[in-house]
Parts: structure tokens; sequence; C-alpha cells
């Protein structure tokens, strides 16, 4: 009842903009359940015209006729605790939004021309911040999109890999909330597939560790890593809706360079091997962290290489590692920023390539 409340509330809204200014704008609404409609991420569908995002770099595609179009999107808080999203017209300039308020009718840039657009909604910040609710679109018309890439990764990791402090175009660290400078769509993951022309999907949380999460957080990724809220331990996710071919896995940084090695590669190699049940054929990516210090990166470059040795000498010969060129950290609170992220995509963009011969 209260999703219906909400989508009721957000079409007449949109409908009472219209009358208000006294115009037939000859849009039509299409609900958040149509088919022409394409979904990448983790999503809960229990509500179909209702789908509730929480998760970073959760993107929504669609097609559509005209020159305009209005995208309706509820937001969990609004106010200070608010979501950005990033929008993308016909794959050029994305552009990130602040959601306002609780309901949110965002009209895309004037100056379309009338003909066919392709339009791909992100969301920038990451579960700590709340869910938004998708509601649909309001246009001239959707048209049929082509196939999905065929190509899949999934990216394990934590603050960076979701996209925290890495964007200042709008508002420079140290000012405004702490996730102001998120964007989930121009992280190193979400670059890398794009290079790449394959799918994503980021299963990341900032402060988030294997051990030892940071921030008074209470969850650590292998309780986290098979919700679609990735900040509680609830709603689980179906890993049959999503087959990744390649799984990189980023944590460390918020474990730190003094864990007993013996407790935190043992639990590498559990996790390790609960994703392998998820994902039989996956190529498993152990990465290093792109903002560690040299203390933090000799440290996991010695414990990747004996956890990924262990798991060959087992038989598993599709685990992999790769240890960053150089620490990334121009971004807010030591993390990379959007220049960086590019070079970070860079370079895992090219071993991936090597790797799958892609």
């Amino acid at each position: 009842m209260k999703h219906f409340i909400f989508l009721l509330f957000v079409v007449l809204l949109s409908c009472s903009a219209a009358t208000a200014a006294g115009i037939n704008d000859g849009l039509k609404l299409f609900k958040a359940d149509n088919s022409k409609i394409q979904y990448t991420g983790r999503i809960d569908f229990s509500n179909p015209v209702v789908p509730r995002i929480w998760a970073p770099g959760v993107y929504i595609t669609a097609k559509f006729k005209g020159s305009r179009c209005q995208i309706l999107i509820n937001d969990e808080n609004g106010g200070n605790n608010h979501n950005y999203i990033e929008i993308i017209i016909d794959g050029k300039d994305p552009y990130r939004v602040e959601l306002t308020d609780k309901t949110n009718v965002i009209n895309v840039p004037a100056g379309l021309a009338d003909t066919e657009h392709t339009v791909i909604i992100c969301k920038d910040t990451e579960s700590n911040i709340g869910y938004i609710d998708f509601i649909g679109f309001r246009c001239e018309k959707l048209l049929p999109l082509p196939s999905k890439p065929s190509r899949k990764i999934e990216y394990i990791g934590d603050s960076i890999t979701s996209g925290t402090g890495m964007d200042q175009s709008l508002i420079p660290c140290g000012k405004g909330q702490w996730f102001d400078q998120h964007n989930a769509y121009m992280s190193y993951g979400a670059l890398t597939s794009r290079n790449l022309n394959a799918q994503w999907q980021l299963t990341a949380l900032a402060g988030v560790g294997l051990v030892h999460s940071c921030c008074d957080m209470n969850v650590l990724m292998p309780q986290i890593y098979d919700k679609v809220f990735l900040r509680g331990d609830t709603i689980t996710w179906d890993f049959k809706a999503y087959r990744p071919d390649v799984v990189t896995i980023c944590l460390g940084q918020n474990d730190g360079p003094k864990q007993d090695s013996t407790v935190f590669c043992s639990a590498y190699v559990n996790f390790i091997k609960s994703i392998r049940q998820q994902y039989p054929q996956a190529d498993i990516i152990c990465l290093s962290s792109p903002m560690g210090d040299s203390t933090l990166t000799n440290v996991l470059k010695r414990y990747l290489k004996a956890i990924t040795s262990s798991l060959h000498a087992s038989g598993d010969k599709k685990i992999h590692r790769y240890f960053f060129s150089r620490q990334y950290h121009n971004g807010c609170g030591g993390h990379p920023d959007l220049d960086e992220h590019k070079l970070i995509a860079d370079e895992l963009t090219a071993y991936i390539k090597q790797l799958k011969g892609w």
C-alpha cells in the first residue's frame, strides 16, 4: 500500500505541474514494470511497479522517442541524507543530479532533437545513504532496446569500489555531506566494464572489511555480499540473476596492515570459496588496494600471493591476483579522484583483456 501511495503521489504531482503551467505536454507515463526498461544490478523487485535500489552503480536503461523525457524517482530520505543519480543521454556527457526531495520529477536537459534517444540512470551513492524507488518515465513513447552486452563483471569492495570521495566537481572535499563526492558511474569498475563492453555490478560498501570494518560498522563483506541491501543482513540476492565472467575483489584497506596473517588469509580463502560456489566458471581476481600506502600494499601483496598460491594448489586455477602500479589518493579522505579512477580502470582493463582475450 505504501508503494502504491508513493506512485500515485508522484504521478499526480507531475500531472499537476503540467496542469498548473496550462500545458498538455503530450507525455505518457511508462511505469517501472514496462518490459522495454532494462535493469542491471541488485534490485528488490518484490513490488515490480516500484523497484527498490540500495547498491551503488545499479543502472536503468531505456530508449525513448521525442525531445522530452521525465524521470520519476523517490528517495528514502531526501533533504540532508540525499542520494545522487547519474543521468546519461545517448552515451554523452554524464551528469549528476541530487535528489532533493522524497519524490522527484527530473526533466532531462532541454534542447534534445525530436528523434530517438537512449537514457541511462545510475545510482551514484551507496547503501549507507539509503534506497531509491524508481517509478518510471514520462515521455512520448518508449522503444525497444538492443540486448545487453554478453560480458559481465562483478566488483566486490569497499569505498574505493563504490566511488566514494572521488567527484569534487560540485562540492569540494570537506564541504557538504560525506557522500556529496560519490560517483559510482565514473568509478573504476563501471569504467572498466564500459571499456570492455561489459555489464557491471558493484558489490561495495564504504568502510567494510573482510575481518575488520572501520567506522563502528557492524557488518563484514562475507555477511553482506549475498544481499540486495548491502548495509544490512537482509533481503537475499538471487545469484542466478547475474552470472559474471569475471569477479574482482578489492578488500583490505579497512582491515589495515596489522591483522593477524593467518586469520586474514583464512577468511579470504573461505570468502573466495563461497564466491566459487555461486560462480563455478568465473575468473576471480584478487586486487591490492589502489589507495593503500606502501606498508599496507606490501602486506597485501604478501597475503594475496599466499592466498592465490594456496587455491592453485587445491586445484582452482581460475584465481588470479593483480597489484596496482602505484598509490591513487588525490580524492577526499585519501580516496582516488575522478582522474585516478580512469587510470585504475585503464590498468584493470588491460589486465582483464589479457586474461580473457577480450
